[in-house]
């Protein structure tokens, strides 16, 4: 049986006031998330590019092709209501972040990682007010408490339409550090993936593609670009 999808009903999907922020109206009628709460976001520019998601759809509605709009549902209908439990999610990355777990071999590869690693840890430790270690190896060893505490108090100063996007900048690169620097914009995003992915880049180099693991992580820097994209229009004014 092929699978139910929900029909294109209206003629244009355009923007609106409302109480709060801006809306996505189809035709006169406004958009609600999934769980029936009003879509009101803060930013007119952040609503444009959800009418313009909505307003592209042809025939059957295909939420694959929808990243702001799954972003803000998912600010909405869940990030709100646990925005806490969220945020200490995001801050525990600090304790285990990608950018402190080195390889102690081959000299190369240890060099690529010092290189483009250090710097945002040396970032974090003036901007952020925290200095995480790093360490040979993959067994954890605790960060010092002081700078895991100013990285939380951070993570828990965004609202939940930073959080929702901060989620993915966070969890797709595995480093904490590198979702404040996309949200900071202290490098263009394209660098600041290929910089999470160098440990993948130092293992194609040696052995090869594997086609199947490039597409996930194509679909990852997608997802990543679009996340960055989120913050960017969330901070657009009129």
């Amino acid at each position: 049986m092929a699978e139910w999808k929900a029909k294109r009903f209206w003629k244009a999907a355009t923007v609106g006031e409302a109480e709060g922020g801006y809306t996505v109206l189809l035709d006169s009628r406004a958009v609600k998330t999934p769980a029936k709460a009003a879509l009101v976001v803060p930013s007119r520019a952040l609503a444009q590019a959800l009418a313009a998601e909505w307003d592209a759809q042809v025939e059957a509605i295909d939420p694959t092709t929808m990243p702001i709009t799954r972003t803000v549902n998912s600010a909405i209908d869940k990030v709100a209501l646990q925005r806490a439990e969220v945020a200490d999610l995001l801050a525990e990355y600090g304790d285990s972040d990608l950018l402190c777990y080195r390889a102690s071999h081959p000299a190369e590869l240890v060099s690529r990682q010092q290189d483009a690693w250090d710097p945002m840890l040396d970032w974090a430790a003036e901007t952020l007010e925290a200095r995480l270690e790093p360490r040979a190896g993959i067994i954890h060893a605790p960060q010092d408490a002081a700078a895991l505490a100013a990285l939380r108090t951070r993570v828990h100063a965004l609202d939940p339409f930073e959080l929702a996007a901060f989620h993915d900048l966070v969890s797709l690169t595995g480093s904490l550090v590198l979702g404040f620097a996309a949200y900071h914009a202290l490098q263009p995003r394209e660098r600041l993936w290929e910089i999470s992915r160098l440990d993948e880049s130092w293992q194609e180099e040696q052995w090869g593609i594997d086609e199947e693991a490039r597409d996930i992580s194509a679909q990852k820097r997608a997802a990543f670009e679009d996340a960055g994209r989120f913050l960017e229009l969330l901070r657009t004014s009129e």
